[in-house]
């Protein structure tokens, strides 16, 4: 709500309630959902896991850097020694072939630097698109159209090309998780630039914007105060979907050699090394690509889930359908009362006749 509606508002409303409200509404439609909320709870787990991976590989006592030459056997090319991949109580998924590094310690670090990645990429992206969308949806006719020739040439540009080009030229000095993240957030804004503006431009046609244009307000002071409330539910709603996406980027490109270098751990570079030993040590595959698939997907379904939630054609759908339900139930109750109104008065019809 405006500031210059906000005015005219009685001294003991509390404009609080509507935002509390739609709160509730939010959480309600998200808790509705069975699928969102297992997927929520996976994701949660998945970040406590890589949040707490130095306390678990200290309680395990290993590290993802130490190798394990003992644990390796020479003779068969590097297959780890004893069953299951070398699995024991002290090293809890085995080792990997050749190095005898522990599995579960790469792994939970790996999960650092591939959700680090994708995070840090989905912020980059918001941001610029963010700027960018609302700069042309309010600026002037020339400052659109060449902020949005800019977000088409974006949007053309093919990722994994643009990211392998510039990935190789980049001094192996830079800190390449970080590295990572800028490529693809750099490259991979021009869709949440097309949706802001989009959506900016839905905004600046209602009531309250047009009271703030009225009130004196400037452009960018609209923005900040008006328009990117109303942003938030949209670019919420992309950004959770941004991230599985940045997820399985940042581990094509250390499968194709640029993303993250050795020794830091990372799922995509796992699975780099893992292509060769499939069948001789099927767990050195089966485990990053396995934490890949669930991670993935409980993003994918917790971000639909966020989406339906946060949509205000799916919660016009539920009102509908709430009020259907009450109506039938008014109808039927209506029904049943004329029913025995009917009952009551026939029986009392046949008493005085009786009498």
């Amino acid at each position: 709500m405006s500031e210059a509606l906000v005015a005219s508002q009685p001294a003991g409303t509390d404009l609080s309630v509507p935002a509390a409200s739609g709160a509730r509404q939010f959480w309600r439609r998200l808790r509705a959902q069975r699928a969102a909320l297992v997927a929520a709870a996976v994701v949660a787990l998945l970040v406590l896991v890589a949040l707490a991976a130095p306390l678990l590989t200290a309680i395990e006592g290993q590290d993802p850097f130490t190798y394990h030459p003992s644990l390796i056997d020479s003779a068969r090319g590097g297959v780890p020694t004893g069953s299951f991949g070398g699995i024991t109580g002290d090293h809890w998924l085995g080792v990997e072939p050749q190095t005898g590094r522990d599995l579960f310690a790469r792994l939970v670090y790996g999960a650092r630097v591939s959700l680090g990645v994708a995070l840090g990429a989905t912020v980059v992206q918001v941001l610029i698109g963010v700027v960018v969308g609302v700069a042309a949806a309010l600026g002037s006719r020339w400052v659109d159209q060449l902020l949005s020739r800019l977000t088409e040439i974006i949007v053309a540009m093919p990722l994994m090309i643009m990211s392998l080009a510039l990935l190789a030229i980049v001094p192996s000095s830079f800190p390449r998780p970080l590295l990572v993240a800028l490529v693809i957030g750099l490259i991979a804004w021009g869709n949440t630039a097309k949706i802001v503006r989009a959506q900016t431009l839905t905004l600046k046609q209602l009531d309250y914007v047009s009271a703030a244009r009225l009130s004196g307000w400037g452009t960018w002071r609209i923005a900040r105060r008006e328009l990117l409330p109303g942003l938030a539910a949209p670019v919420i709603t992309y950004a959770a979907l941004l991230v599985p996406t940045n997820i399985t980027v940042e581990a094509a490109l250390s499968f194709l050699g640029v993303g993250v270098k050795p020794p830091t751990p990372s799922w995509g570079q796992m699975l780099t090394a893992a292509d060769v030993w499939y069948q001789a040590a099927p767990q050195y595959l089966l485990l990053p690509a396995g934490a890949l698939f669930v991670t993935v997907l409980s993003l994918t379904v917790l971000g639909d889930g966020i989406r339906t939630a946060l949509d205000p054609r799916a919660a016009s759908r539920l009102r509908i359908g709430t009020g259907r339900k009450r109506e039938a139930r008014a109808d039927a109750g209506t029904k049943g009362d004329a029913g025995t109104k009917g009952a009551t008065t026939k029986s009392a019809s046949s008493k005085e006749a009786t009498s």
